[in-house]
């Protein structure tokens, strides 16, 4: 079954699917999203399309085709009643992840795919001293040394062994000390 994210963030998973099943998908997901009431957990299903140019008896001509055949991506928070229902839409064989364990795309990867991340604004200054609340640095305080707002990233300075070391952390991953 599904670990339950820590804080309940809606992040886009990859639910492979049978190969021409994923506009099929989709639509199941949906039906489903608005009859047990889950917008509020399960947010959007895309079937990510590609507009490529064929030629075809010596014509050309723009068409859409799936840039993933077999996968659809869905962002939704990640619970047991929100993998339950994206794991038993007819159609779908099960999540991107080891076994049964749904891995989120990271912004990168979501970036590549020409998902929008969402631009957070962050209320500290080059200086102000952070707390680092998720991720490797976990419990980590720092000093701001940079903020690089394309990034959505902070780079604070750290003490290991004695020396002072930069490291970047996302703005989500951080928080004002006061």
């Amino acid at each position: 079954m599904a670990d339950v994210e820590k804080n309940g963030e809606a992040r886009w998973y990859v639910a492979h699917t049978y190969s021409g099943y994923e506009n099929k998908v989709k639509v199941d997901i949906e039906k489903t999203i608005e009859n047990r009431k889950l917008e509020d957990q399960i947010f959007e299903v895309l079937v990510p399309m590609q507009d490529v140019v064929e030629v075809k008896d010596g014509k050309k001509k723009q068409v859409s085709k799936k840039l993933f055949p077999g996968y659809v991506l869905v962002n939704m928070i990640m619970n047991d009643a929100t993998w339950y229902v994206v794991r038993n839409t007819r159609g779908v064989t099960g999540f991107v992840g080891p076994g049964s364990k749904p891995v989120p795309l990271t912004e990168s990867e979501m970036k590549n795919l020409g998902i929008r991340v969402p631009e957070m604004e962050i209320d500290v200054e080059v200086g102000d001293i952070v707390k680092v609340v998720a991720g490797a640095w976990e419990g980590t305080v720092g000093t701001i040394t940079d903020i690089n707002t394309g990034k959505q990233s902070v780079t604070i300075e750290v003490d290991i062994f004695g020396r002072a070391t930069s490291v970047e952390i996302s703005f989500m991953d951080v928080t004002k000390m006061d």
